[in-house]
Order: structure tokens, then sequence, then C-alpha cells
């Protein structure tokens, strides 16, 4: 059975990409911060990267907001994490769930009797850039998606968070990044192909602070490619760090396998 394109997209960035944001209970919305127009982007980075946090599970559950233009949809999911390792997904009575590793991203659908057993490569061609594990559980932690110390940036300021944008624009596409002043998490992430008419924003627009770690609260996905356009709203929910999980998932028996395009 092939997809189409468009249906494709909604399995992606739906099932995929949202399974690996995350919160945490017992928090507190951080107020927003006042930038220094002193600092250089060498500075701007290296306090970013001071903001680093290390932890091995986190589990609970999330809300999801999806629009593609024509329809949209609401969901509750339970979510678990084991820190570049695992991501786990199960909507509710199982009907829908994803198993992502760094070198597999399944899914199955019981109402359709359906699923997916494959690697990153169409998620990057969906986004327009390479993408693996490490990647995107960067990008949903509140961190770049790439790494900021490979380069050297500019740094201006903009809706009042420092903005960064590489001193020698890229071949392929542009990158720009804003990191808030308090904390120093990221606040915008865009990632775009002008000639292909390719577009990946995503928006932290609140963080809250857990303990001694400071994460995203909630954060909005905008994916462009040509006439397709895609929102996600995300909302955290109940997080828990460093639980005892398990991932429990098997792709049932008799189900039709998902070829792509």
């Amino acid at each position: 059975m092939k997809y189409s394109f468009k249906r494709l997209q909604k399995w992606a960035i739906l099932g995929i990409f949202v399974a690996l944001v995350f919160s945490c209970k017992s928090t507190s919305v951080i107020k927003s911060g006042t930038v220094d127009e002193n600092l250089t982007a060498k500075a701007v980075i290296r306090n970013h990267y001071y903001s680093h946090f290390n932890f091995k599970t986190l589990s609970g559950k999330m809300r999801i907001d999806y629009s593609d233009g024509e329809s949209t949809q609401s969901v509750s999911v339970s979510f678990r994490m084991e820190k570049d390792k695992a991501i786990w997904l199960s909507a509710p009575l199982g009907i829908v769930k994803a198993y992502i590793t760094p070198d597999r991203v399944s899914f199955y659908n019981k109402l359709d009797n359906e699923y997916f057993d494959g690697n990153f490569s169409y998620l990057s061609q969906l986004l327009g850039t390479d993408l693996n594990f490490q990647k995107v559980q960067n990008l949903l932690l509140g961190e770049p998606l790439f790494d900021l110390r490979d380069e050297k940036y500019m740094v201006d300021i903009a809706n009042n968070n420092y903005q960064l944008k590489p001193k020698k624009a890229g071949d392929l596409f542009k990158t720009l990044f804003q990191i808030e002043p308090l904390n120093y998490r990221m606040a915008t992430q865009q990632l775009s192909q002008p000639w292909e008419k390719r577009l990946l924003e995503i928006n932290y627009k609140t963080y809250q602070k857990v303990n001694k770690w400071v994460l995203p609260g909630e954060i909005d996905i905008l994916a462009v490619d040509g006439d397709n356009t895609n929102n996600i709203k995300v909302e955290f929910r109940n997080m828990e760090f460093n639980r005892a999980l398990n991932f429990p998932y098997n792709i049932p028996n008799g189900f039709k396998e998902i070829v792509l395009n």
C-alpha cells in the first residue's frame, strides 16, 4: 500500500516528532529575562551549553493539537523516554503506538491495521535536513538541532532574545536561532530552503523549572513543504524524572506494512 506525501506528513510529524517532547510535575513557569547587549555570540553560545542537564528517563503524558489546514486533531498520549536510547508513545487503549531508537522509527495503528518500521530517511526528506535521533531529541529538549560550537555566528537582539545567524550562509539551507536571556535556552529554531519552499520553525513558547532543570513548557511547530502546512501545539503534563521504565512494543500479526513512495 502506498501513502500520499500529504498523509505521510501527518503520520511523520504527529506520530513521531511530537512523541519526543516532554515536561514535568511540580513545575513553575519561568518569567523572561533581560538581554545584555554587550555579550558576544561566543558568550551566548557558551552560556547555552552551560545550561545542559543530565537525566536517565522521563515519563508522563502530553496533549497534542494538530492541524494541516483541512483537518484538526487533539489527543492525549502516554510518553516514556530513555535518554539517547528509546522513545515510546501510546494513545489511549494502545490504539496507536510508536517506538523510536537511534536506528529505528516504528509505529502501528490498530484502527487501520497498518504499521511502519524503518529509519529516519523519510523524516529527513520531509523536513529538508538530515535528521537522526540525537538531533530530534536536542530540538525537543530546547537545545539546537546543530552544535552551535561548530560554526561562527553573528549576534543581534530580536524579540528580547539573542538572535544567532551563521557568518557563512549554508549552501543547502538557511538557519536562524534565538536564545532566551534568562536561562539561555532556545526560544526559536528555524531551518529553511526558500528555493524548495520548505520551512521548519520551532517556537518554545514557555519554559518551566523542575527541581534544578529548565525544560520546555509549550512548543509550537510549523512545517511547510510547498503548498502543505502543518501546525502542532504541544502542552506538557505530569512528567517524572528517572523512574524505572519498560517499553512494551510488538507489531500485531496480520497488519499491512506502510510502503513509502
